[in-house]
């Protein structure tokens, strides 16, 4: 396998150093330091970006502080809303440009951006401005002599850390739920993919979001992030990331009792019973597995095939990852990019190299491809057994093991047996097959006879190593709120 083409080098995000967004205003780190952002198509320089540390986070959680008790939390929800949907307006204005930063800075084929991550980006947005105005409490008649009622408040100064797989995605999904409620954001982007953030930020303010409301601390997570963590005027985090991150998280934010809500790592299983349509299950299964690299949460990295119809599995994925077009992120035609960095390509290999030695039969793939970038060729392994590594750790990447099962209660054995629970799918004409199994698989999310559908509107996340709470829908309304109880006397 080869790439298709040489990919440029040119650059969608201009060559100034890219400034923090502080309280409105573009500013350099305090202490001056920069960082390079590297273009994982060839791993040459894309931009400098300003390198935030505790001052910095000291200043734009005083910004979000005074914009929440002022400007912000006084304003009609109404009018909230109204700037969330200009700003889906500019995005939309911005395609081209946003989708072209988020292609270039991870490595993302721009088809898969223009088809997925910034529609979903827009819709998330758009969901969110439409709540604002729609957040409301209940009346309760506890007595006949007092009037007692519910509202909801928002929860105060949100600190959003936002990882580099999906960078315009999934920081939308922090920030629309968390301004919509009234709450003011500090986002600190990946370290790897801040581009996208930093230009969604200019179009906030031009669609006249108050300065403060909205503010972008940029660099590494281990000054950055633990001093958002740790700050003592922050009231909510959320993460998306890796669990041994998440839970520093949590120690970290005990210190003032912080709100906490974390989505995390994912091995799921996406189980084929050998009633299934091979071609529909095994077409998903290499997307469930390959699309952006296999660097998604919930990737299905383990796919479970029963006995009768294993070997025809392994082999359609085999064939399936073959014939993948690796090239130029920028090209539509381009199937799968790059991963992320060098660091991440050799923990991918190094599974590979795992893989094999625990016994794992490595049927195509895994490879590094040419010596400019980050590209590998999607790997196969078969005769892949439970207890494995390759079965159990996250690899986050285009490697995906294929796992045989004798029948229901073996597939939910080998589904349930690791520390993860974020997804699972399922893979039969039996409907009540489907059922049982999407009742008993320890999953947030269980998709049957398809695979990798979110949408805003349903809850996502899991539970154990891949975190707990859940974003999207009316459970993101409730992460970023604070029930209030009011008792008013009727007898005065």
């Amino acid at each position: 396998m080869s790439i298709a083409h040489d990919c440029p080098s040119g650059s969608a995000s201009g060559g100034r150093e890219k400034l923090l967004l502080i309280d409105g205003q573009r500013v350099p780190a305090v202490a001056g330091r920069v960082f390079k952002t590297l273009n994982p198509a060839t791993g040459e320089v894309i931009a400098t970006v300003a390198e935030g540390d505790a001052a910095d986070v000291d200043r734009a959680v005083a910004a979000a502080r005074r914009a929440f008790e002022g400007p912000w939390r006084t304003m009609r929800a109404a009018e909230r809303g109204q700037i969330l949907y200009r700003l889906v307006d500019l995005m939309k204005q911005h395609t081209d440009e946003i989708a072209a930063i988020e292609s270039l800075d991870a490595g993302k084929p721009i088809s898969a951006v223009l088809r997925q991550d910034l529609p979903a980006a827009l819709d998330t947005l758009a969901y969110y401005a439409g709540w604002a105005d729609k957040i409301h409490g209940d009346v309760v008649p506890v007595r006949d002599d007092a009037l007692t009622y519910t509202v909801r408040e928002p929860v105060g100064v949100v600190a959003a850390i936002v990882p580099w797989n999906f960078p315009l995605m999934i920081g939308m999904w922090k920030l629309a739920p968390a301004l919509a409620c009234g709450c003011t954001v500090v986002m600190k982007p990946a370290e790897l993919t801040s581009l996208s953030a930093l230009r969604i930020g200019d179009l906030a303010l031009e669609a006249g979001l108050p300065p403060g409301v909205f503010n972008i601390v940029t660099g590494p997570g281990r000054v950055v992030g633990d001093a958002l963590v740790n700050h003592p005027d922050v009231d909510k985090v959320t993460f998306t990331g890796s669990p041994g991150v998440g839970r520093g998280i949590l120690r970290g934010a005990a210190g003032n009792f912080k709100r906490v809500s974390l989505e995390l790592g994912g091995k799921s299983a996406n189980v084929i019973f050998d009633d299934a349509d091979l071609d529909a299950a095994t077409k998903a299964a290499a997307s469930g597995i390959f699309f952006n690299s296999g660097q998604v949460c919930s990737a299905g990295s383990r796919v479970l095939a029963q006995e009768k119809v294993y070997d025809e599995v392994v082999e359609r994925l085999t064939a399936r990852a073959r014939s993948m077009r690796l090239g130029d992120p920028a090209d539509r035609a381009t199937a799968l990019g790059p991963v992320i960095s060098e660091k991440q390509m050799n923990t991918i290999l190094g599974y590979v190299d795992i893989g094999l030695k625990e016994g794992a039969r490595l049927t195509t793939g895994g490879e590094r491809i040419g010596d400019r970038g980050y590209f590998l060729s999607p790997a196969v392994f078969a005769d892949v057994k439970h207890e494995m590594r390759i079965s159990q750790e996250e690899i986050f990447g285009p490697v995906v093991s294929v796992i045989r099962f004798k029948d229901e209660a073996d597939a939910l054995r080998i589904a349930n047996g690791t520390a993860y629970s974020l997804a699972a799918g399922v893979w039969s004409r039996d409907i009540g097959r489907v059922q049982r199994f999407a009742r008993r698989v320890k999953a947030g999310t269980v998709w049957t006879n398809t695979y990798g559908y979110t949408d805003v509107r349903l809850p996502w996340g899991g539970a154990g190593d891949s975190g707990f709470g859940r974003e999207h829908g009316t459970e993101a309304i409730a992460n970023f709120t604070e029930p209030k109880a009011v008792w008013m006397n009727l007898n005065v």
